[in-house]
């Protein structure tokens, strides 16, 4: 009984098109080098205290996911520090 449901089951997958493919992720930048883009970027920008204050703070959980090894979430604090900056 288990073997025909599995193979209904299956089958139901597979008429809605909802087999994984395997698609390439994009690689993460080196955090090391993002975080240097960002820094030269943050030195020549003009910024109110509160956005310098929140570009200071995801400055610094991007330096501790560096840190970890953790270069995909690293680049996400990177990426919205830029936001802020303008670049």
């Amino acid at each position: 009984m288990k073997t025909i449901v599995a193979a209904a089951a299956l089958n139901s997958v597979v008429a809605l098109g909802l087999i994984a493919i395997a698609v390439p992720v994009q690689a993460a930048v080196p955090c090391e080098d993002m975080l240097k883009d960002m820094r030269a970027a943050k030195a020549s920008a003009k910024l109110s205290g509160a956005d310098m204050k929140k570009v200071e703070e995801l400055e610094t959980k991007a330096v501790e996911r560096c840190n970890a090894d953790d270069d995909a979430r690293a680049d996400k604090f990177l990426t919205e520090a830029m936001q802020i900056i303008g670049k």
